[in-house]
């Protein structure tokens, strides 16, 4: 496995996945997670909080909009390894785009079952005002980053064939 393949397939299927939050935030108008959110919910973890009433009632930390983004970006790169351990060098050398849907769709589990309850979210943001919508804008967020490991490993197999 070539670990700067693997680096740069995660950052820019998550650089991808940003991209779709900021047409969906400035061109429909409907916001995205806030990564200083999960900044401080990493924030508290050493203080024994995993759980939160909501983490916007949780008093903010210092640099936690840093911690988030970095954790967002390494996430990305840990499910970009995920893809290749499970499908191979054979796909990092001819991608195709099942196994990456199959992984985008499947790291949903996180959000659902691990951060949105955590965050005081409940599970698959049954205790937002509206979760199906909530839900649909995170499926969405997780295909876009799907089809951002598709086309970076595709662009990082014609970047080889030219070089």
């Amino acid at each position: 496995m070539n670990t700067l393949s693997i680096i740069i397939i995660g950052m820019g299927a998550t650089a991808i996945m940003d991209l779709w939050a900021w047409f969906q935030k400035h061109v429909l108008g409907i916001p995205s997670l806030n990564y200083a959110l999960v900044g401080r919910w990493v924030g508290y973890l050493p203080k024994g909080q995993w759980r939160h009433k909501t983490i916007m009632q949780t008093p903010p930390l210092p640099k936690e909009a840093i911690v988030g983004w970095l954790l967002h970006y390494f996430i990305g790169v840990v499910f970009s390894a995920l893809t290749a351990l499970i499908f191979g060098q054979a796909w990092l050398a001819q991608p195709s785009l099942m196994p990456a849907l199959l992984i985008g769709i499947t790291t949903l589990i996180f959000p659902f079952f691990i951060m949105q309850p955590c965050l005081g979210f409940g599970v698959a943001a049954s205790q937002t005002p509206a979760p199906w919508r909530a839900r649909f804008f995170s499926f969405l967020a997780h295909t876009s980053y799907a089809l951002g490991l598709f086309f970076c490993a595709y662009g990082l197999t014609i970047l080889r064939t030219l070089l």
